[in-house]
């Protein structure tokens, strides 16, 4: 196991384990989750530091939620599309809904999620955890080993890396058929064919080296998202001191739209690093996108109406966040009109 990267402190300090599965240098933990824990740190005077367990040293992907819940680990990552059973209404996030940047998913999302929200008091309050930061990823494109783009047929037939309900509901729309690979072995698994594609954002493509593997890929499309986040249990939160937990909820504040607005740049530059290793990026014809567009449409009602046939609340938390989303839209029209 590699050392712990441990986050200096000014001196005695409570120190909290933090564990992810990001590979080490993973933009996400680079421009956010580092990013926080610096600042927590700042704000207590080093009352808290932190040791941060990156690349799933300390349990999977999909354990890590249940690691934060038993305290075995402070704050856990939690990917929701790994822990569909436990958090199904979470992943409201990855849905094809109207946003075309991280912020736009990101700042939506964690005002349903954040302790009081309707995400939180319909699932993250009952599963006895609280969201501490979150990220909504860069609209997920199509990108393709050898099959050239050209029309909304291109697809047909194709096996496409895809994770999550959603994301595989998406896959099926376009004709295609949805493989679930863990993001590590997508790579062989492009250059042995046993996948045709992947759904990815740009930024998540390159720390796993798929770009060698990729020929062609879509621009400005949304073929949904990817929910991000970090967790603690309400357990260890409790035991926490007000002034810790004030800080690390002021720090999140601050993080969480820095953290996405460098997600937005990182996605513009490793988009052209795609591109200059050899990835043609297509602009489907307008009508195709306008189809594309009404067949991911569909994702959202589909998606809340099987919840609400199990008893949950799909639908009040996807109104939710298409309110929320619309308000993000409503402040730019305001903010542009001012200028």
């Amino acid at each position: 196991m590699a050392a712990a990267m441990v986050i200096p402190s000014l001196g005695m300090a409570e120190t909290l384990r933090v564990a992810d599965s990001f590979p080490v240098g993973h933009y996400i933990a680079e421009n956010m989750t580092k990013v926080w824990m610096d600042r927590v740190t700042e704000l207590t005077g080093g009352e808290v530091e932190f040791e941060y367990y990156p690349a799933e040293q300390l349990g999977k992907s999909k354990d890590l939620l249940s690691l934060a819940q038993s305290n075995t680990v402070d704050i856990g990552y939690v990917g929701v599309s790994y822990v569909a059973d436990k958090l199904p209404l979470s992943a409201v996030g990855e849905l094809p809904e109207a946003f075309n940047s991280s912020c736009q998913g990101t700042e939506a999302y964690w005002s349903i999620a954040r302790p009081g929200g309707v995400l939180d008091e319909a699932e993250l309050a009952p599963q006895d955890v609280r969201m501490l930061l979150v990220m909504i990823l860069s609209p997920y494109q199509i990108f393709t080993a050898e099959s050239e783009i050209t029309d909304i047929d291109s697809f047909k037939g194709m096996k496409l890396r895809a994770t999550g309900g959603t994301k595989e509901i998406a896959v099926q729309l376009m004709d295609a058929t949805p493989v679930n690979i863990p993001a590590p072995e997508t790579r062989e698994a492009l250059t042995r064919g046993t996948i045709d594609g992947v759904l990815f954002p740009h930024s998540s493509a390159l720390p796993y080296e798929l770009e060698p593997a990729l020929a062609y890929g879509t621009e400005g499309m949304n073929f949904g998202s990817f929910v991000a986040s970090y967790v603690i249990s309400e357990d260890r939160w409790n035991q926490l001191s007000p002034e810790v937990q004030q800080a690390m909820t002021d720090a999140a504040e601050e993080v969480i739209g820095s953290a996405c607005k460098a997600a937005e740049e990182l996605d513009l530059k490793d988009k052209q690093t795609m591109a200059d290793a050899g990835v043609t990026f297509v602009s489907l014809p307008e009508d195709d996108m306008a189809e594309i567009g009404e067949r991911m449409s569909t994702i959202g009602e589909k998606w809340a109406e099987d919840l609400d046939g199990r008893g949950l609340p799909g639908s009040e938390v996807l109104q939710a966040f298409r309110d929320a989303l619309a308000q993000q839209d409503a402040g730019g029209d305001e903010t542009a009109s001012s200028n």
